[in-house]
């Protein structure tokens, strides 16, 4: 006889899943008889949590969905937060839970690991499913797949009974095809090629939509010779163009480009404010005759537009720059300016992000092509105002969007896990670390090239600087950290301590290093 949760397991193998991060509990026995098979690898966390930003980290880094087993109830209810920030950065990520028996659900009977409507909850963030019939787990599998890929990515969710898992399972059907993206019409082409051909002023504006779009995106802009403005989850596009503004749009430089602008194009960006106006002050200049690519057709109703497009945001690039003429302009000048003028108005924006923009970058010069994964901490919000990275998908973090904090340690062993032999530099605060410190321990288990990088200040500084512009008294903004040293040391980790200069955390990092290590940065 072979199993439901035997069969799940074929099932996602053969959709492509190679790794599936996960915490057994008894709720989820028969889904691990499944990966006895050995089709599949099993990563575990220290909490569920973890276990969705590592999913996530692994997605975004290739493309496909990151995949999670928890358990009923807290297991699911831990892991709602990754889902949320998946949803947030259009990220795909599966998580498959248990849930009770199918007589029980709804009845409040006081259950293990019991929720009222545990589908319900998830429902109000994502697609989510139950399985009470094991002839219907292909189509549910296919449907599941189909919600995270064939249109804007995010999170699904599936959940199996308990009294489901262990019973017979026919043989799965091949999966089915995925939806195709939208493609551009042609009207949509023809419409757009006239009103980019008769601009000498044009701009692109890029997000995560295009972040493995890089060739098509070069090509549309050098043909255009257009400024492309990246937000964070576009860093590492186009490192080291001469097009290239990576730049947030929330900075009056940026702003200023896009303002003398005479056609904007925007590519696979959500134009959210955490990107577009961070600070809150309404000065972003009117979009509304904006040439606006998306997947997602809610998305397109969300801002004016004076041409809105539904496609991928690479294939629609791809196909604009064959039809386009050549030009040559003052693109490049132009970028050049916004970006000698973004990166002034960093220092003037707070007398430390100058000093912390060149942490960052000193991190990626002595780790050419590393994966970059941060934490909502002070160096990761000054970079993600301005800051170049040296290769698509490498920089990545939770400080813009939903904001989760603790995001970093997971997301850097998914993104390691996900690049096997690339350097991987985790970057966080030591108030970051303090919410998820355990999941070091699994780049020790896992012997995964993770430096852990904590800005140490000893505080939520970030929180604390803002209720003091706010002119109120800071509470709770002080909590100790770790003993790093110690810290490090229980988990096993090399251990170094540098001051807040440039050349010596790069000295550190240069330092080789076989495994897992933890620098800590003495943060001024």
């Amino acid at each position: 006889m072979t199993t439901v949760g035997e069969r799940l397991v074929q099932g996602l193998a053969a959709r492509g899943v190679e790794v599936v991060f996960g915490i057994p509990g008894v709720h989820t026995i028969e889904l691990y008889r499944g990966l006895a098979q050995g089709l599949i690898r099993h990563v575990t966390p220290r909490h569920e949590q973890g276990a969705g930003f590592m999913a996530d980290g692994y997605a975004r880094v290739t493309g496909k969905p990151g995949v999670a087993f928890v358990i009923t109830g807290p297991g699911l209810t831990n892991t709602l937060t990754a889902m949320a920030q998946a949803k947030a950065d259009s990220v795909p990520m599966l998580v498959i839970s248990g849930v009770n028996r199918r007589a029980s659900l709804g009845k409040g009977l006081g259950l293990l690991h019991e929720l009222p409507d545990q589908a319900a909850m998830v429902r109000a963030l994502c697609p989510t499913e139950t399985l009470t019939d094991p002839a219907d787990l292909g189509a549910v599998l296919d449907r599941a797949f189909a919600a995270m890929l064939g249109g804007r990515p995010g999170p699904a969710h599936i959940e199996i009974p308990t009294d489901v898992m262990g019973l017979p399972c026919p043989e799965l059907e091949a999966p089915a095809a995925l939806p195709a993206p939208p493609q551009a019409t042609t009207q949509d082409l023809e419409a757009a090629t006239a009103l980019l051909s008769a601009a000498r002023r044009p701009v692109i504006l890029t997000g995560g939509g295009a972040r493995f779009a890089e060739a098509a995106l070069q090509s549309l802009a050098e043909t255009l010779d257009a400024p492309v403005i990246q937000t964070a989850n576009a860093r590492g596009l186009l490192h080291g163009h001469p097009l290239a503004v990576a730049a947030s749009p929330s900075l009056e430089a940026t702003r200023d480009l896009i303002r003398g602008a005479d056609a904007i194009l925007a590519l696979g960006t959500e134009l959210g404010p955490t990107d577009y106006d961070m600070y809150v002050n309404g000065r972003l200049p009117d979009l509304s005759s904006m040439i606006r690519v998306d997947l997602c057709a809610a998305q397109l109703a969300r801002h004016p537009a004076r041409l809105a497009v539904q496609a991928e945001a690479g294939a629609f690039a791809a196909a604009l720059a064959a039809r386009l003429p050549p030009r040559q302009g003052d693109g490049a000048a132009r970028a050049a300016t916004a970006r000698s003028a973004a990166r002034a108005e960093l220092a003037g924006l707070h007398p430390g992000m100058s000093d912390q923009l060149a942490m960052v970058e000193a991190i990626r010069d002595a780790m050419p092509g590393a994966l970059i994964v941060g934490d909502s901490t002070q160096p990761v919000y000054a970079a993600n105002l301005f800051y170049d990275h040296d290769r698509p998908r490498g920089w990545f973090n939770a400080a813009t969007g939903y904001g989760a904090l603790g995001f970093g340690p997971g997301a850097a062993i998914g993104a390691a896990v996900a690049a096997p032999g690339a350097p991987v530099v985790c970057l966080i605060g030591d108030g970051g670390l303090g919410f998820d410190p355990a999941q070091l321990r699994v780049a020790v288990d896992e012997t995964l090239p993770v430096t852990f990088v904590v800005w140490n200040n000893a505080a939520y500084r970030e929180i604390a600087e803002a209720m003091i512009t706010a002119q109120t008294k800071v509470i709770g903004c002080s909590p100790s950290p770790f003993d790093m040293a110690h810290f490090a040391a229980a988990c096993s980790l090399p251990y170094a301590r540098v001051p807040q200069e440039p050349e010596a955390l790069a000295q550190a990092l240069r330092t080789p290093a076989p495994g897992p290590r933890l620098i800590e940065v003495q943060a001024r």
